[in-house]
């Protein structure tokens, strides 16, 4: 079927084009644009990501390498450093985080059936972020501390599959917590994050909107034991208690009784407290919940060590958020491939294979079927 395609084309193909020429009109993105569309800016951006480039300089120097097949590669127009430069400091960013989104909504219905580690029911939602340092001097709009500059990736991973289905891009100073007002919220749904989330008005409006929460107590968590349940100690669990909060301020905030769970965890022998207002699930689930969050961090870990978003190829605000966009939308269409295509391969092993294979004239299945994975 892609007899004779590039494997860079055939990456490329995943695009729903008329979504994303839909982006670039709801903000201009081609307008007075003769030369080197949004589309073209994509697809270099893309080949960066794919390929590892560490620079813009990188990747039009490897690009004029191969200029006998970049038609091929839906590249029409001459590509140079200051053109690209150009794109990526004037095109509105929001076109790449638009198609970013509909990109997100594609990957969650494909992996909507995936089993989860622990056997439920609802969306579980893991919540964090990751700081991205940079130079102050270089990048002064993205203050974070006296010496230093910083971007804050706040990302909502559906734990069914690892799909990021919200992305905040803030500079680095803003308080975690305060993306809770940020947050779409799903009733139904339960949202796993850590200590460092815990606002009791902001939990209430997750309880307010019937939703669910998981998250860790701070140490200075002052609190009323209403009712015990029956644990089974031998799986770690310590106790398991209805409570109310005892301090009037957080009491206000948080008028509705919490649930408290107590659990050893028997791989670190640490002791983790854990708050939710979930009284169905039993109590061992909600402690293996929370373990899963982890799968959030892996995902930053992942994003930063293999998609070029620690080195940036701009520095305004404007192009670092369109290269990040961009980043998470390459990761997004590896993921759309690897399951429309049934690939048992990780997402880390296919682009490593990707990264020296984009101008391979072969069938991307038959170049993926054969990983050692």
């Amino acid at each position: 079927m892609n007899s004779g395609q590039m494997i860079f084309t055939q990456v490329m193909d995943v695009m729903p084009l008329k979504t994303f020429h839909r982006c670039v009109s709801r903000y201009d993105g081609d307008f007075s644009v003769k030369q080197f569309t949004c589309l073209e800016q994509f697809r270099v951006m893309a080949f960066a990501q794919l390929t590892y480039r560490e620079s813009l300089r990188d990747t039009v120097t490897c690009l004029r390498a191969q200029t006998g097949k970049l038609y091929r590669m839906g590249i029409r127009s001459k590509v140079s450093k200051s053109t690209l430069a150009d794109a990526n400091e004037i095109r509105d960013w929001r076109i790449y985080a638009d198609f970013a989104h509909h990109l997100i909504g594609v990957a969650r219905k494909l992996y909507q059936k995936e089993q989860l580690a622990i056997d439920i029911e609802q969306t579980v939602y893991a919540l964090d972020s990751t700081t991205i340092d940079l130079c102050l001097s270089v990048f002064p709009w993205a203050h974070f501390r006296t010496t230093k500059a910083a971007v804050k990736l706040h990302t909502l991973i559906d734990l069914k599959g690892s799909i990021p289905t919200f992305i905040h891009i803030s500079d680095g100073k803003l308080h975690d917590v305060n993306i809770l007002d940020e947050l779409p919220i799903e009733a139904g749904s339960i949202y796993v994050m850590d200590r460092g989330y815990v606002d009791f008005e902001r939990l209430h409006r997750i309880t307010k909107n019937m939703a669910f929460f998981v998250t860790r107590a701070k140490s200075n968590f002052r609190f009323e034991r209403i009712y015990s349940y029956q644990v089974d100690k031998n799986t770690g669990l310590i106790c398991d208690q209805a409570i109310k909060l005892s301090i009037p301020a957080t009491a206000k905030s948080y008028p509705d009784k919490l649930r408290r769970v107590k659990y050893r965890d028997q791989e670190t022998n640490k002791v983790l407290v854990f708050l939710t207002n979930n009284f169905e699930l039993p109590a061992k689930t909600i402690a293996d919940m929370y373990k899963q969050r982890w799968q959030v961090e892996l995902f930053f870990k992942w994003i930063k060590q293999n998609l070029r978003i620690k080195t940036f190829y701009g520095t305004s605000e404007n192009a670092v958020k369109t290269q990040i966009w961009i980043a998470v939308s390459v990761y997004l269409m590896v993921a759309i491939i690897k399951k429309r295509l049934k690939i048992e391969a990780s997402l880390y092993t296919m682009l490593q294979i990707l990264s020296i294979s984009v101008f391979e004239s072969t069938e991307l299945n038959q170049l993926l079927a054969f990983c050692d994975y």
